[in-house]
């Protein structure tokens, strides 16, 4: 079968195309042949060497992470039998491929009729999502503001967060039309991050301050989020997608600010029982029709690299799917 890999870091042009041996399926697995696999902006990173940790080491050659929607083909010796045939999704470590292996205790059945990209969504962007919300302990009438609002996780969490309650929600992007994109989404108000007065156009649509912060930026727009935070506010990171690292000064947390890391990786190994009532809830919202997934493009597996060099432009509204 046909699966993408690099053996070396740089630019798109790393990724190649590669017949790959045909995985069998082991204890706690199923294989999934994919009908479409949506891409992760955090995969440019990792092809660059960058986003990599001590807890998490990402040794070459890699693959290419993803989310799989797709069919049962094969069970592993302990799974139900009846799975076969199955249209589920899956996140996966090397989700590139003709056929992809996941694990059964996080794969979702895709409820009737639902469209890839939103099915997609369901294993690893809405949970995070999700989860970034609860990190930020979300309460009714709150004010929330989303950095990169219009992309893959930034546009479910926008509609997340008025799901779950949230008073007013401000979304941040870069262009205009990622901004009228964030308020179709549920967004009330929407602000451009490329200004250098975008704090203050956050304290005017929020004069007491904002609740919950949540942010994949990192960096300067991380320091900055936190003056916008009203008393006893809360910034949730849980991405770096600037690439610098910068710290933040304990002082700037005396003005009873909290700030707080989201991992999926890390929810899920802390209670798995509430991440799996999580996947449930938002299977049943995009089944609903309450949750939806915008796919700005869909290319084939042979334009890889293609999808790359769409991903770091930063012009997606939404997700990139790819079609094997």
């Amino acid at each position: 079968m046909r699966g993408i890999r690099y053996h070396s870091y740089g630019g798109p042009e790393v990724l190649t195309l590669e017949e790959v041996p045909v995985p069998a399926p082991e204890t706690g697995q199923v294989l999934i042949r994919a009908e479409a696999i949506a891409a992760n902006f955090v995969d440019t990173q990792l092809r660059r060497g960058m986003a990599q940790t001590e807890l998490y080491p990402r040794p070459l050659p890699r693959s290419l992470t993803g989310d799989v929607v797709g069919t049962v083909e094969a069970v592993g010796p302990d799974a139900d039998p009846g799975l076969i045939g199955q249209r589920v999704a899956a996140a996966s470590e090397d989700a590139f491929c003709d056929l992809v292996l996941a694990d059964t205790r996080w794969l979702v059945p895709v409820p009737d009729g639902l469209d890839a990209g939103t099915a997609g969504a369901l294993p690893m962007a809405a949970p995070v999502a999700r989860g970034v919300l609860r990190a930020g302990q979300l309460a009714h009438g709150e004010t929330v503001l989303v950095h990169s609002a219009a992309g893959a996780i930034g546009h479910l969490t926008v509609q997340l967060a008025k799901l779950l309650g949230a008073g007013t929600v401000i979304a941040t992007a870069s262009t205009a039309a990622k901004l009228d994109f964030a308020r179709a989404q549920g967004a009330d108000v929407g602000v451009d991050y490329t200004a250098e007065d975008w704090p203050e156009q956050v304290r005017a649509a929020a004069p007491g301050g904002v609740d919950i912060v949540l942010d994949a930026v990192g960096g300067e727009t991380l320091r900055r989020s936190l003056g916008v935070l009203a008393p006893h506010g809360r910034l949730v990171t849980y991405g770096v997608a600037s690439g610098e690292f910068g710290g933040i000064s304990v002082t700037d947390l005396f003005a009873l600010k909290s700030v707080t890391g989201f991992s999926l990786l890390a929810a899920r190994a802390a209670d798995a029982e509430q991440a799996l009532k999580d996947l449930a809830e938002l299977t049943e919202y995009a089944g609903q029709g309450l949750l939806r997934t915008t796919v700005h493009a869909q290319l084939p597996l042979t334009e890889t690299r293609e999808v790359h060099r769409l991903l770091e432009s930063r012009a997606p509204l939404g997700r990139v799917l790819v079609v094997p």
